[in-house]
């Protein structure tokens, strides 16, 4: 069943039924600014942090699910209804949600008056505006009563919901005007404030939560809306909110604008106090000034979408999969950038309190993100790794705020030093930038311990072969990519947490998938020693690499397939000896992708076990069979139920692994099959089941095992995005950027005649056309640049124009 429909030519999902299977929800914002909203209005807004600098209040377990966000009440006569449906769920004569690229619309209609409410955070402006438009639509004059409503979150995320012994008591306001100030703890220790306003004369206003909602109300009868007139609350401690009163009146056939601003604000200690007790306003009605009108409104709201525009036009894909043409030419492409902000923090199913940018996510993140904004995608390097330790380990995760460490959570994640060389190599052959090499980058943020950027890539391609177990495997330290393959945990207690418990401190637990890692990005970190003249560290890294690589074949496979580890005991995970958990993916993935035992058959095996053994008809599984007991010396991987999550859940993010393994044998067919599978806009049809939204990947979908097989969860916030992204242009449509130019290696469908691909890459723009009349999977018969045949398959780098290239398979 499909609750809507997707609007190419707009590139926007159209939600027609705000009664979706699960919030189907939606990004603000693009840089330090941000919301987020669904189809219902639900969410909340921040600045960078969406623990420390939290401006409105969410409860992720509330029932009915996602109440709480912006909302706008409209009172016509006896008749309650909000534009987005929710809170009061008043049934509607018309409804849609657009989803659009950082911009979400709600056109509904209720008695003969529309309302067309459009949501948007401007390009470079710390505030969400709202325009909103009621027509009346009726031969007679309608008198409506219109509430806005936003409940202020007391800043830190975590402190609000836990604190009340405090918070209770601090909620501080101002009103001026038809703006509503929230100013706690502004008179001590914050240099910052919120407010929210509107661009006309209000009748009357809510600061106060329990004036304007009631002790025994909830959000879907709000007293002051049910008695039809704001209480003009102040709040004074308690929780305080901000609600706006306009009493409209429309002729027949008249409409009628209002835009409203929620904004954040910081002052400098100097510049804090127009007077005593009264905050700074300035930098406020400034930013009001600049969206008092609608055409101010709707000029931004064009740069916004002249932004994307411009962004999207780095890669487009033409092919006969319209499905397909959706996902790569635009909604892959936004998740990348929304993931790249976010990293996992703040999404219908990450809370924005328990994790900051993490290490490892956020250097994948960037491959699906470099060829938009390359200059951000830098700066983020650079902020991840002066994150690491001198060692090459590193924290785990940062916050973004700060851009300091996670000490509570720490390192020991043993895969997390390699994935910097995956981002900086892959920065480099986009941009061309090797200088970045040379930027000193601190340890530990300490800037006295300063070094290059290419030693931190030393230390981290050092950090493994420092770390070798007895089989001169990589340790895994507290977990690899698998946060939940916890070999060192041995955890009793249900307070702890199986991530950073380590009773059990040995050097015996090694990781397989580290092992093929390794080896990929080895052979990167060799490659690019070898492009700035290092040869001295390509020869000595070659020599680690090939002696990892006889360690997997001599003590990693297992007849049919490769290991997945060895625990704590030295006893084999991942083999055809274990009762439970005999094959898993990640090791699979990332072997195959080394290329490990391609010439012995190693590689074609492990593929067409994983084929045999872990495929279903919603994606490859994670492992196989799936736990059903908890194993103390395996950790969290066993706590799940049997096709949830790491147990034997379709992780979406690691099957995209497989599929470059596919290519790389040179098998379209079936890296087509697998990546259609979890491909979101190619199970628009089966919503009802797979609940999340149909317009980009989530992290896991319920596997063979599981009660209800297919359905998703933890949408948006997930490495897939890149991952996918990375696999569908580099792999199979085949536009790699390499050092000296755009290689063209493509392995597709064999039903596949053509596709073309428009791709800008280092200031020039290329604009390929692939042509398969042959009906192979993979192998170039000929090239032509700009009509001449071109030896090899690299494209020459051109750094301005617009370049024709055919390329023949065959």
């Amino acid at each position: 069943m499909k609750y809507g429909f997707f609007d190419d030519a707009n590139k926007e999902y159209v939600i027609t039924s705000p009664k979706t299977p699960f919030p189907w929800i939606n990004y603000l914002g693009n840089k330090d600014f941000f919301g987020l909203i669904s189809n219902t209005a639900g969410g909340y807004t921040f600045y960078k942090d969406a623990k420390f600098r939290r401006l409105t209040r969410y409860r992720y377990n509330n029932v009915p699910v996602d109440m709480g966000g912006r909302y706008y009440y409209l009172k016509d006569e006896d008749c309650t209804w909000n534009p987005t449906f929710k809170p009061c769920q008043t049934e509607l004569d018309s409804y849609e949600c657009r989803h659009g690229l950082s911009y979400s619309r709600f056109l509904s209609s209720k008695n003969g008056l529309s309302s067309n409410l459009l949501c948007f955070i401007p390009l470079d402006y710390m505030g969400e505006v709202h325009l909103l438009k009621l027509k009346n639509e009726s031969n007679q004059t309608k008198k409506v009563k219109l509430f806005s409503f936003a409940e202020w979150c007391l800043w830190n995320a975590e402190d609000d919901m836990t604190n009340f012994q405090r918070n209770l008591s601090t909620g501080e306001v101002e009103v001026e005007g038809s703006a509503l100030y929230h100013k706690t703890e502004y008179k001590e220790r914050r240099n910052h404030y919120a407010f929210f306003s509107v661009n006309t004369k209000i009748n009357g206003f809510d600061t106060d939560r329990e004036s304007f909602i009631g002790m025994h109300n909830g959000f879907d009868k709000p007293q002051a809306v049910e008695n039809g007139k704001a209480t003009d609350s102040i709040a004074h401690g308690w929780s305080p909110i901000a609600s706006h009163y306009i009493e409209v009146e429309l002729k027949a056939g008249e409409e009628k604008e209002f835009v409203f601003v929620l904004g954040y604000v910081e002052n400098k200690d100097e510049e804090k106090w127009a007077s005593k007790g009264i905050i700074n306003k300035t930098k406020a009605k400034a930013m009001m000034a600049q969206f008092d009108t609608t055409q101010k409104v709707e000029a931004a709201f064009a740069n916004l979408q002249n932004y994307w525009s411009n962004l999207l036009d780095k890669f487009q894909l033409d092919s006969q999969e319209s499905e397909l043409n959706r996902m790569v030419s635009i909604w892959n492409q936004y998740q990348c950038m929304v993931t790249f902000n976010m990293s996992r923090s703040a999404s219908f199913f990450e809370s924005g309190i328990g994790r900051g940018m993490g290490f490892r996510d956020s250097n994948q993140d960037i491959i699906g993100f470099v060829h938009q904004i390359p200059e951000q995608a830098r700066e983020r390097i650079l902020d991840i790794a002066a994150t690491q330790f001198e060692d090459g380990g590193c924290y785990h995760q940062y916050q973004p705020l700060t851009k300091m460490g996670n000490h509570a959570l720490g390192g020991d994640f043993n895969d997390d030093p390699l994935w910097l060389i995956l981002s900086v190599s892959s920065y480099i052959k986009e941009t061309g930038d090797f200088a970045i090499l040379d930027e000193m980058v601190p340890f530990d943020n300490d800037e006295s311990k300063a070094q290059s950027l290419f030693t931190h890539l030393k230390v981290s391609f050092s950090h493994v072969i420092n770390n070798l177990g007895p089989h001169q495997l990589p340790l895994i330290g507290r977990a690899d990519w698998n946060d939940c393959l916890n070999l060192n945990c041995f955890s009793t207690n249900p307070n702890e947490s199986f991530q950073t418990t380590g009773n059990k401190k040995g050097r015996t637990a090694e990781s397989i998938m580290i092992a093929g890692l390794f080896v990929v990005y080895g052979k990167e970190f060799i490659k690019l020693c070898k492009q700035i003249g290092k040869r001295e560290e390509a020869q000595e890294a070659s020599l680690h690499v090939k002696a990892m690589e006889k360690s997997v074949k001599e003590h990693a496979w297992d007849g049919e397939w490769f290991l997945r580890a060895y625990d704590y005991y030295g006893k084999k995970v991942g083999s055809n000896e274990n009762k439970e958990g005999k094959i898993f993916i990640e090791s699979q993935g990332w072997c195959t992708m080394a290329e490990i035992g391609k010439e012995e058959g190693l590689m074609k095996k492990s593929l067409d076990s994983v084929k045999e053994r872990l495929d279903t008809p919603y994606g490859i599984v994670l492992n196989n069979p799936a736990f059903t007991e908890y194993k103390i010396e395996y950790g969290e991987i066993s706590t799940y139920p049997a096709g949830y999550k790491e147990n034997a859940g379709i992780f979406c993010h690691n099957n995209p692994w497989v599929i470059i393994g596919e290519t790389l044998l040179g098998r379209g067919d079936q890296a087509w099959d697998y990546f259609r599978k979890i491909c979101p806009s190619y199970l628009e049809e089966i919503s009802d089941l797979h609940k999340v939204e149909p317009y980009v990947y989530c992290q896991m979908v319920a596997g063979k095992d599981a009660f209800k097989p297919g359905e998703g969860k933890n949408s948006w916030l997930t490495g897939t995005a890149s991952w996918n992204f990375y696999t569908i242009s580099q792999y199979i449509l085949g536009i790699q950027p390499d050092y000296d130019g755009l290689k063209i290696d493509p392995c597709i469908p064999s039903d596949w005649k053509e596709y073309s691909v428009r791709r800008q890459f280092r200031g020039a723009m290329y604009e390929i056309k692939v042509l398969n009349p042959s009906g192979i999977n993979k192998g170039i018969k000929s090239i032509e640049l700009d009509g001449k045949a071109l030896n090899g398959n690299i494209l020459p780098i051109l750094t301005s124009g617009t370049h024709q290239v055919k390329v023949i398979l065959g």
